[in-house]
């Protein structure tokens, strides 16, 4: 079990960490490089920086949002979205993020992850070049 400093608090059946997550994704799907870091900059404030109580997995969600809050460069923001969706992945193993199924989905070209709140795939990694490109992998049921 992992102790945030964010209530884990469904909200329309989903926390409002996880769907941050997914608006950044979305962000990225859509090649909107300021959404994207406003996005993860909402992110960080949900998770509060300065807790004493941090764990390796609370440490990277932060490390890898500030990162992309930093940026506006789309390539650095789906670069550091790969590892920030594998701790986002792990969290979501761990904690009821959700009433609604989250779906793991893979990026062949990219050989990394992200997590979706539907089955359709539409890859952040590349947008609209190659959007419908990835499949399935793991399915947390509520």
């Amino acid at each position: 079990m992992f102790l945030f400093v964010f209530t884990i608090q469904a909200q329309n059946n989903t926390t409002p960490l996880l769907k941050s997550y997914y608006e950044m994704k979305d962000a990225l799907v859509a090649s909107d490089a300021a959404t994207a870091s406003a996005k993860a900059g909402e992110f960080v404030k949900l998770v509060n920086p300065n807790s004493i109580l941090k764990t390796d997995l609370q440490v990277a969600l932060i490390t890898y949002a500030e990162r992309i809050a930093a940026t506006h460069d789309l390539a650095k923001q789906r670069e550091l979205f790969a590892p920030f969706s594998l701790n986002i992945y792990k969290l979501a193993k761990a904690e009821k993020l959700s009433d609604d199924a989250i779906y793991q989905q893979y990026c062949p070209m990219k050989k990394t992850y992200w997590l979706s709140n539907e089955t359709a795939v539409k890859n952040p990694y590349y947008g609209k070049m190659m959007l419908t490109c990835g499949s399935v992998t793991d399915t947390i049921k509520p």
